[in-house]
């Protein structure tokens, strides 16, 4: 069955506040890229899909610090990775994954995840 031309106009209207809304999203997560950026003297990424959930901005700072955001798909992330204008690598390993500098805190959730490890409870 044909779509009228109000149905086709509705949609048009559907998708253009998708893409606007999108590129808010894209906006606000490059913002967030910069300010971590500036904060740790630069930073690299890595974008990593995470399913129905989205994409996942894998961050590392210069002086080894690292956080990650969420975006809502690949397309929103890769969009907010190439407005902040970090270097963006394809996987996380190698000289960029030893970049990643962990404390205690990490360590001891990390252990604390293995059977018998320390709790997570301090």
């Amino acid at each position: 069955m044909a779509e009228t031309a109000a149905e086709t106009a509705e949609t048009q209207r559907a998708d253009s506040r998708q893409a606007a809304r999108a590129e808010r999203r894209a906006a606000k997560l490059a913002k967030q890229i910069g300010a971590f950026a500036e904060a740790h003297g630069g930073a690299e990424g890595q974008l990593a899909y995470i399913g129905q959930t989205g994409t996942r901005i894998v961050l590392v700072g210069e002086d080894g610090g690292w956080g990650d955001l969420v975006a809502p798909s690949y397309a929103v992330a890769e969009n907010a990775a190439r407005k902040s204008g970090i270097t963006m690598h394809e996987s996380f390993d190698g000289e960029f994954a030893a970049k990643v500098r962990t404390g205690p805190y990490e360590w001891s959730r990390m252990a604390g995840i293995q059977v018998g490890g320390p709790s997570n409870d301090r």
